[in-house]
């Protein structure tokens, strides 16, 4: 199963996201579940990186037996607007996948205050 911890701060900031783990919904290369997560994740971090001027800490774990996980952090303060959209945009894709009845079993979206 896939994890995903969404951080807020109790005024509602996004500060930062966990995400481990495999969907086990297919076999490695034919899990479009994995491949949709990790396609608006990845896609997010990069687009975070690009267009924004967000500082930001990105640590994966991408050795052989990896269990896919990526850790991201806003590390100077307070999101910008494009940056805190960009994550809303992601999370509402995730959340897309986790409310239909077929994949729900494979991914889990929680948010924690911090």
């Amino acid at each position: 199963m896939i994890k995903v911890t969404i951080y807020k701060t109790d005024r509602h900031e996004y500060v930062g996201f966990d995400a481990q783990g495999h969907a086990g919904f297919a076999d490695e290369g034919m899990d479009i579940v994995c491949a949709a997560a990790s396609a608006l994740i990845i896609n997010t971090l990069n687009a975070i990186e690009r267009y924004t001027s967000d500082k930001i800490s990105v640590v994966s774990d991408d050795s052989e037996d990896a269990q896919g996980l990526i850790e991201f952090r806003f590390t100077g303060g307070k999101p910008t607007h494009d940056a805190e959209l960009l994550l809303k945009t992601m999370i509402l894709g995730l959340q897309e996948i986790e409310d239909d009845s077929d994949y729900e079993p494979y991914i889990d979206i929680i948010f924690k205050e911090v």
